[in-house]
């Protein structure tokens, strides 16, 4: 299995997870949180514990991601034959195609 594949495997794994914990979060502090028993001052059931441990493993898990990026990107090796745009190649000349006769061209006329 060839690095492309091994890190394009655990980058789509991690940015699957990454959006199921952000998905689970409410945005007003609410979220997984509050179906544990209210967002009130009633912590017996871990409910602020719960709140943290999505932020935290948002954090990590983005933190993560791109790390994984920047990882892949510098593992990457160009292949031997380096495909440049032929645009940029300045040795290369262009030429102009020949003139097509046409029935009114000048030199018809004259002869």
């Amino acid at each position: 299995m060839s690095s492309y594949s091994i890190f394009l495997t655990l980058i789509v794994i991690v940015a699957f997870l990454l959006v199921v914990v952000i998905m689970v979060q409410n945005p007003k502090g609410g979220g997984l949180s509050s179906s544990f028993g209210g967002g009130g001052t009633q912590q017996l059931g871990g409910v602020k514990q719960t709140t943290d441990f999505l932020d935290k493993s948002t954090w990590y898990l983005a933190a993560t991601l791109i790390a994984l990026i920047l990882m892949s990107n510098i593992t990457f090796t160009q292949s031997e034959s380096v495909s440049q745009s032929k645009a940029l190649n300045s040795e290369e000349t262009v030429v102009d195609p020949l003139p097509i006769k046409t029935e009114n061209s000048p030199s018809d006329i004259n002869e």
